[in-house]
């Protein structure tokens, strides 16, 4: 195995022209030079130099070798400019999911963040549900999902799914005006409601006021949902976030006792994690909830 020190100080001595230049180019002793062409022309068993007056002078199997020396090493340190690249995130690509009142509050933020530290590296952001993120996250279609779910009764994710807490969010009560704030006073109510998921919460939270909740309207837009209420057509419970990212001056809302939903940071497969995703991560965690 030829050794890629010696291949590197041969290679100089034909592009210098001598020991005595291929030692400063190197910032080697001339000494070291001479050694490393010696132990090179060991391992070859081939005459790679000749000593020319003070000077010396590569043969032709030295030019042979020179020649292939400069075409190896030119590969070694494009490879290493590779990896220093990718390493160092001077290039490539992220891909987040996260779902759309996320998106519409902290994550943002986090991507900021990231960019001002990585301009070089390409970011893009999907808006997914987490139970479409974290299947765009397993088919390797995203690098990164953030994702939610309810402190009581959510399953744990599927194998392969590592969790990294981000947060915890409140949920809130959300009335029109004129309506009464607490949740019990609003057994006869009617209720806006969202995915199977959300709404899983909240006839959990409504159960524990002492009612089921009649669900009039569905839908998972929280725009949508605070305009419903604001026109009287009935009223909701939503997380903090989906308040943060629009609040609609036509509701009033009241912070909810007892577990939230918690927020995390998907990530699949066994650490460690690439350079890109971990650093997305790390600004994500450096982020954390709106202020």
């Amino acid at each position: 195995m030829l050794d890629v020190t010696r291949l590197r100080v041969l290679a100089a001595v034909a592009r210098h022209g001598s020991v005595t230049a291929a030692a400063e180019a190197l910032h080697y002793a001339q000494p070291s030079v001479s050694h490393h062409l010696s132990r090179l022309e060991a391992e070859t068993g081939a005459c790679l130099v000749q000593r020319v007056g003070r000077g010396v002078r590569l043969t032709p199997a030295g030019r042979l070798l020179a020649e292939r020396a400069e075409e190896i090493l030119g590969r070694l340190d494009a490879a290493e400019a590779e990896l220093e690249s990718l390493t160092g995130l001077t290039s490539g690509r992220v891909r987040l999911a996260a779902f759309p009142s996320a998106l519409g509050s902290f994550v943002p933020l986090a991507a900021a963040r990231f960019a001002a530290s990585h301009p070089g590296v390409a970011l893009s952001l999907v808006e997914a549900e987490p139970p479409e993120a974290l299947r765009l996250l397993k088919a390797g279609e995203v690098d990164l999902a953030v994702v939610f779910d309810y402190a009581a009764g959510d399953p744990g994710p599927d194998d392969g799914v590592r969790l990294t807490p981000l947060f915890d969010e409140p949920l809130h009560l959300v009335t029109g005006l004129a309506e009464t704030r607490d949740l019990a006073g609003l057994a006869g109510a009617r209720w806006i409601g969202g995915c199977e998921r959300c709404r899983t919460s909240l006839v959990r939270r409504c159960a524990a006021a002492g009612f089921t909740p009649e669900i009039a309207f569905t839908t998972d837009d929280y725009v949508a949902v605070q305009a419903l209420v604001a026109a009287g057509l009935g009223v909701t419970i939503l997380p903090d976030l989906a308040l943060r990212a629009h609040r609609s001056a036509g509701v009033r809302t009241q912070p909810l006792p007892g577990p939230g939903r918690r927020v995390t940071a998907a990530l699949y497969g066994t650490p460690p994690d690439p350079p890109a995703p971990a650093a997305l991560l790390a600004a994500l965690l450096a982020t954390g909830p709106p202020a």
